[in-house]
């Protein structure tokens, strides 16, 4: 399993909201700016974010984004299956059909346990836990 730039950017937009939450919205172009990515992929990362509704927009000359849940209810399996789809090591856990030895496959059951542990974990760790890590997350690997 890879987490591609979509389930990590889409990350860093969240903490950056997270991070930056007052009365007034967040404009893209600051967050274009503190997160060093584009106006253009941002506006394609938003859109599963806001129709998800981790995300609220704001129209007009003062609009902008919110973070609508509260960071302590968002958690990381929720934005890698936003942004990535359905976790799923291997093609037979997200569709067992697919696969003709999914009943005989000794296996199936070690790559079914894996992804349930990978879910837990991910489901374990919220939006506020991550943004709170000392240093700051978002230079680097994110």
């Amino acid at each position: 399993m890879k987490i591609s730039t979509r389930g990590r950017y889409g990350l860093r937009i969240l903490i950056d909201l997270a991070k930056n939450q007052t009365e007034k919205p967040r404009m893209i172009g600051e967050i274009c700016k503190s997160q060093s990515l584009s106006r253009k992929y941002i506006g394609r990362l938003i859109i599963p974010l806001c129709k998800a509704g981790l995300i609220v927009s704001k129209r007009g000359a003062h609009g902008g984004y919110f973070l609508k849940a509260d960071p302590k209810d968002i958690t990381l399996l929720q934005v890698i299956e936003i942004m990535e789809g359905a976790i799923s090591l291997v093609p037979c856990i997200a569709c067992p059909r697919r696969c003709k030895r999914v009943k005989s496959c000794a296996a199936h059951e070690v790559w079914s346990k894996t992804n349930e542990q990978v879910r837990n974990v991910f489901s374990s760790i919220t939006l506020d836990q991550i943004m709170n890590v000392e240093g700051d997350v978002t230079d680097g690997c994110l």
